[in-house]
């Protein structure tokens, strides 16, 4: 049983995982964190379970998994009885996830390479990338070096299809 000294108020547990006040207070809004004891004063009073959540919420986010697989996380780990497979699934997808976005991350440096090449030296009245940033979706694909245009700037061709939170 937990007594009242080991109980954190908002801002201890703030400094003891690295979490922004407002983050905390998010994550217990959309009740990724269990709503915590209030003191007589109405202080919020975080325990050793609030500490140990956290700090689990914090590390999956910093890995990439949206809030939605971090729910998902949580509940695979409170029911320890439900197989490691379905953990290994949720990871495997959001590792394809990353790498699409290595490769897109890879075509926009390529991209910005090439351009920042063709600038030269940058004292020309004429800019290759102010150019390329205004042009409209009806560029040849070879002005575009593969990339596709889209709104205002060119983009990377998005190879995952699925939405993030």
């Amino acid at each position: 049983m937990e007594t009242a000294s080991t109980r954190l108020v908002i801002g201890a547990l703030s400094r003891r995982t690295g979490c922004n006040i407002e983050t905390i207070r998010y994550y217990e809004r959309t009740r990724l964190l269990p709503t915590p004891a209030r003191s007589s004063g109405g202080y919020r009073l975080y325990g050793t379970e609030h500490l140990k959540r956290l700090i689990f919420i914090r590390r999956a986010r910093a890995l990439g998994f949206s809030i939605h697989e971090v729910r998902k996380l949580l509940e695979l780990a409170e029911h320890r009885r439900r197989p490691c497979a379905e953990a290994r699934s949720l990871a495997a997808t959001h590792l394809e996830d990353v790498r699409a976005k290595i490769a897109d991350l890879r075509v926009m440096e390529r991209v910005l390479k090439e351009t920042v090449a063709r600038c030269g030296e940058g004292t020309g009245r004429h800019c290759p990338l102010i150019d390329a940033l205004y042009r409209d979706g009806t560029a040849r694909s070879d002005d575009t070096r593969g990339l596709r245009l889209s709104g205002e700037a060119l983009e990377p061709r998005r190879t995952s299809q699925r939405r993030r939170t």
